[in-house]
């Protein structure tokens, strides 16, 4: 973005861009998918428990997302020559005192919130909301961040699969379930693929900034191999569960957007590079909105 388009964005523009909306179906599809487990398992609904856990999952989102703004530029990982959206603090939009203050506000908020799930859900909770608000800061900030030592792609995995929809249905219903870890899987893989085809975008920035992802750890020609083989396992799962026992064909809504998958598949596979993945980037968080909805819906309706 020039220097001039960067002066007309508005401050409430910027904070916007700071948290960063395409990552933010990585937050909310865990909680509709875990949510649908546990009322497909018990047939309870929270309401205010499902607002709670959503709101607090994009609270650490947001958060996560300002630390990364601030501490990619301190460390050099975002400059002039990024190929990537604006990021507010390198283009001087957000100084680092405001981006701060955001980061605090953010991740505050979502203390507090999930203080009160916390009483809900017991010392599991406690440690999961610790572990979630700790690992968003450690991700890029802090003095081991995760993502400049090739493990942000374990990170998404886990706290925006595994961790994010076995802990929402266990919000709802007291219990683990062995379905909500099953169905954690794909969403894990799916939101993961954001994070791969972002490191793809910014593998030689990367190299020269010190931040060895696994992009720049495993190279070019296995990290696309890395987002088609993903894809591709996310759909064993409906599969499997529409197959468990009685066919129950409902867990197969999520395969309408195989053809998506494929598409942005084919455009990783195809050798698209630079900013021209930035779309391919957005297009794979609607994917997982649209694959995390279809389960959601496929789920309750195999009540």
């Amino acid at each position: 973005m020039s220097s001039s388009a960067v002066e007309t964005v508005s401050p409430v523009r910027a904070w916007i861009l700071a948290s960063r909306p395409a990552t933010l179906p990585a937050a909310a599809v865990p909680v509709l998918v875990g949510t649908s487990v546990a009322m497909n398992e018990s047939a309870a609904f929270r309401p205010a428990v499902f607002a709670a856990t959503l709101a607090c999952a994009l609270l650490i989102q947001v958060g996560t997302n300002f630390v990364n703004d601030y501490s990619d530029f301190r460390r050099g990982a975002d400059t002039e020559a990024r190929l990537g959206p604006l990021r507010v603090t390198q283009s001087g939009l957000i100084s680092t005192s405001a981006i701060r203050i955001g980061i605090i506000v953010a991740f505050g908020l979502a203390v507090l919130v999930g203080a009160w799930l916390c009483t809900v859900g017991g010392w599991p909770i406690l440690a999961i909301g610790t572990l979630s608000v700790l690992s968003g800061i450690a991700y890029t900030g802090g003095p081991f961040p995760l993502g400049y030592h090739g493990l942000g792609d374990v990170f998404v995995f886990l706290f925006f699969g595994v961790i994010a929809v076995t802990g929402t249905a266990y919000l709802q219903t007291g219990d683990w379930s062995r379905d909500a870890l099953t169905q954690s899987i794909p969403i894990g893989l799916l939101a993961t693929n954001i994070l791969v085809v972002n490191n793809l975008r910014d593998r030689h920035t990367d190299v020269a900034a010190g931040k060895h992802t696994l992009a720049v750890r495993i190279g070019e020609r296995a990290t696309r191999a890395q987002y088609a083989l993903f894809a591709g396992a996310a759909y064993t799962v409906p599969i499997a569960f529409a197959l468990k026992g009685e066919f129950r064909p409902w867990f197969l809504l999520p395969l309408l957007t195989v053809p998506f998958a494929l598409f942005l598949a084919r455009r990783v596979l195809s050798g698209t590079s630079g900013r021209e993945l930035n779309p391919v980037l957005e297009q794979s968080g609607k994917l997982l909105l649209a694959f995390g909805i279809l389960t959601a819906v496929g789920t309750l309706l195999s009540r």
